[in-house]
């Protein structure tokens, strides 16, 4: 069957003191028992009477059973927390030979740190019994053997301790011999044979006796073994050891089959009573780590040694000459700790994730541990210099992992630590562990928009519901917390109508106009967009958002002048001896929309006598192409287009009634007058013509009093205006021609250089007739119209 090891009562000592110097350490060492075999799931105490804490708080605090290495005897009850038996306890497997059997352990309260020393004892009970190595024992004593003689017989083990270990020997009944029980000095019993009558040969060659070994128990347990006696012819000196008690030391990484110690033994006698052979006795009967040269006396290593298992082994030695006696001796091999164990660390608490934002939060809890003694058993721990975490030594081989100030999630979202466990032995050995810890989100960051003001650009007429644009607000934290929401703000503006002007979309942040705009009426507008995420307490952040209107061709050209009302067409008088150049008249049209859109251009679209007149393009001005001659015909009908340049362009029409005369004088306005009558061919009198003409120079000279009186209160409103009419300095006089319309020429328009004269700018007064009142254009028209070098003149 198999055995465990057996240590000395030394490593017995050594653990008693360690608890007596733990409890004085002021540790309030607990100390609970429990015998061997008991089932699993057997009440041990009542921790929370026994550390004097209140009902719950062992809940309430995290408590937990830390014992060294990764064996867990003990546990709680889930719903009382009463300590209870985890699992059935060999005390031969967990302690081996030693005695008193104590398991350390700790009670470790985490919220806040707490530790509390206790131990388990486990008692044994007296389930195995004494047993001898070998079934038969063979013993040759020669017949000189005076009584009183000793023979050390092979002892038996029992892997029982305390009272329940093997106690004593006894023998079957015999004349010739008795049994004596001796201890060893590591507290073992072992028998020896002792002499009571001496032994003849030719009486009786052969013995036979049965050895039988007592434990304590009750009741008690035994184990027995037959002891062979073969008595010899006189042999009168047994081999003698040098010593009786040999010392060596082995270390443990010592290579199989290296020479431990050479032991020797001497014989006075001659011939085969002076050969000497050796035999050796080990306890550990199983595992044998040592053997031995018959002949030579060498001890060598058999298997390898492992000082955490045993630190010293007590073997003896025989030595038997050829007549059957022999001679005992004891050694003692000693096993030198090396550094061959690697540190150990046993995790017993681990947070993760741990909130940002806080500073000295515990992570892990932690011990270290080493199975090598010494300075190979000292240990350092260490992790990353570069972490934001700070390793700090608690009660005996505990830490406890804690950050060294407040974490930032969005810079690093988990951490990866390595803790390295490093001995001082020689050479050092190390052990890593590596553990992951999350960093959970606070609420700290506000959503941040991608621009601080967005441009968003919109063409008026717009159909409803149309997607005018986004804006974009990320929020670097998580979950929740990072999920943003967009909404309008109120505008600077409380008369901005903005609740139907535009929507934002809460999800996207996509902006859509509500309804059409009309770039005449609105230009531009502002307003400011906020998001917010999700967090508790919300964050929240704004943006300027600036909407421009495009504008669109929806405006056709209206044309001022010459007016277009439907009242009589207006005629323009040219004398006949103008040359080429000459300023007929000027076609002024404005547009309602803005940009190319408002860009105006003339040309002829009809004329009378084509080549006669011109239109120039960017200023609408009317002008001869060439010198006028009296084969011309007197009159003319010009019909001029004007055209923006929008897309698509739009345009107007106007019609222009050109009467060429000799003169402006007033004995010429009857020949011109007739000439006009007569190119018409219109059968009117002269009589007619003339009370026309009477009646004209009357209302002519009506309405250049009413003139002159607003151009005094003009020019004295202008300041350092400067005012003059075209035309060539022609007299201003009227003429009703016979149904053919009012007679245009003398149509004053002024061309005001403002103060500076640098501006470049023109204004054109409306018609000083009562009689022409300004066309109907659909919306109301400033009297005095602003046209920003639209209409440049050639």
């Amino acid at each position: 069957m198999a055995q465990t090891k057996i240590h000395r009562n030394k490593r017995q000592v050594a653990i008693f003191i360690i608890l007596v110097l733990l409890w004085e350490a002021g540790s309030e060492l607990i100390q609970y028992s429990v015998l061997e075999e008991t089932v699993s799931g057997t009440f041990v105490a009542n921790l929370t009477k026994d550390l004097g804490l209140r009902m719950g708080e062992l809940v309430a605090r995290r408590a937990r059973i830390v014992f060294q290495g990764n064996r867990q005897h003990l546990q709680f009850d889930p719903h009382t927390y009463d300590l209870l038996l985890n699992e059935k306890l060999d005390r031969e497997e967990v302690c081996g030979a030693t005695e008193p059997c104590v398991l350390p352990f700790r009670v470790l309260l985490e919220n806040p740190l707490q530790f509390f020393q206790a131990a388990l004892l486990v008692r044994d009970i007296n389930d195995h019994a004494p047993e001898f190595q070998a079934r038969e024992m063979l013993l040759k004593i020669s017949e000189i053997t005076t009584p009183g003689k000793i023979f050390p017989l092979k002892m038996a083990q029992d892997l029982d301790a305390g009272n329940n270990s093997l106690q004593s020997y006894i023998i079957s009944s015999n004349p010739h011999f008795h049994v004596v029980t001796r201890s060893r000095s590591d507290g073992r019993k072992f028998p020896e044979l002792v002499l009571d009558k001496a032994l003849d040969r030719e009486e009786q060659p052969e013995l036979r006796l049965t050895l039988t070994a007592l434990d304590g128990g009750s009741p008690p347990r035994s184990g027995t073994t037959e002891i062979q006696i073969l008595v010899l012819d006189i042999n009168d000196n047994a081999p003698e050891f040098a010593q009786e008690l040999y010392e060596a030391q082995v270390p443990e990484n010592n290579a199989l089959g290296s020479l431990v110690i050479t032991v020797s033994a001497r014989d006075l006698d001659a011939g085969s009573f002076g050969e000497v052979s050796y035999a050796l006795f080990q306890d550990d009967y199983v595992n044998q780590p040592f053997e031995m040269n018959a002949i030579t006396g060498e001890i060598r290593l058999r298997k390898m040694l492992d000082f955490e298992e045993f630190q010293s082994y007590h073997v003896d030695v025989e030595a038997t000459d050829g007549g059957g006696l022999s001679g005992k001796c004891s050694l003692v091999l000693k096993v030198l700790d090396v550094n061959d164990n690697a540190p150990e660390l046993t995790m017993s608490s681990l947070n993760s994730p741990i909130p940002e934002n806080l500073p000295e939060i515990m992570v892990a809890v932690f011990s270290v541990s080493d199975a090598d003694s010494g300075h190979n058993q000292q240990v350092i721990c260490s992790i990353d210099e570069n972490l934001p975490f700070l390793l700090r030594p608690s009660v005996e081989n505990f830490y406890t992992l804690v950050t060294e100030g407040p974490l930032d999630r969005e810079s690093q979202a988990e951490f990866n630590i390595t803790i390295t466990v490093t001995d001082l032995g020689t050479p050092r050995l190390k052990s890593e562990h590596s553990i992951s810890v999350q960093v959970a989100d606070v609420n700290d960051n506000a959503p941040a928009f991608s621009q601080s003001a967005y441009t968003l650009w919109v063409r008026e007429n717009n159909g409803p519901a149309l997607h005018i644009g986004s804006v974009s607000a990320t929020d670097p934290d998580s979950g929740a917390n990072a999920q943003v929401t967009y909404s309008l703000l109120p505008p600077g503006d409380a008369r901005l109508p903005l609740a139907s002007l535009v929507s934002i979309s809460a999800d996207t942040g996509q902006l859509f106009a509500l309804r059409p705009l009309d770039f005449e009426a609105l230009r531009a507008f502002e307003f400011g967009v906020g998001a917010a995420d999700g967090g508790s307490p919300a964050l929240s952040s704004r943006a300027l958002v600036r909407v421009q209107v495009l504008d669109a061709n929806d405006n056709a050209p209206v044309v001022l002048y010459p007016p277009q009302n439907g009242s009589a067409p207006c005629t323009e008088l040219v004398p006949r001896a103008a040359d080429a150049g000459y300023l007929v008249t000027k076609v002024v049209a404005v547009d309602g929309d803005s940009g190319q859109n408002a860009w105006l251009s003339y040309q002829l679209l009809r004329a009378t006598e084509p080549g006669l007149f011109g239109v120039w393009a960017a200023s609408g001005e009317v002008r001869t192409a060439r010198q006028l001659s009296e084969r011309d015909a007197p009159r003319h009908r010009l019909a001029v287009l004007v055209r923006d340049h929008g897309e698509p362009p739009l345009s107007a029409t106007v019609t222009l009634h050109v009467l060429l005369v000799d003169g402006f004088s007033q004995p010429h306005l009857p020949r011109a007058e007739a000439a006009a009558e007569q190119a018409r061919a219109e059968p009117l009198t002269v009589s007619l013509v003339v009370a026309l003409a009477a009646v004209s120079s009357l209302f002519l000279l009506s309405v250049l009093g009413v003139v002159a009186a607003r151009l005094c209160a003009r020019a004295r409103a202008a300041s350092a205006g400067v005012c003059s009419g075209p035309g060539g300095g022609l007299a201003g006089h009227l003429v009703d021609v016979s149904g053919g319309g009012t007679l245009c020429q003398a149509y004053r328009y002024e061309v005001c250089l403002s103060g500076g004269s640098g501006t470049g700018e023109f204004k054109f007064l409306k018609p000083i007739l009562p009689s022409f009142p300004p066309q109907d254009t659909g919306r109301e028209m400033e009297e005095n119209l602003s046209v920003r070098n639209s209409f440049p003149f050639s």
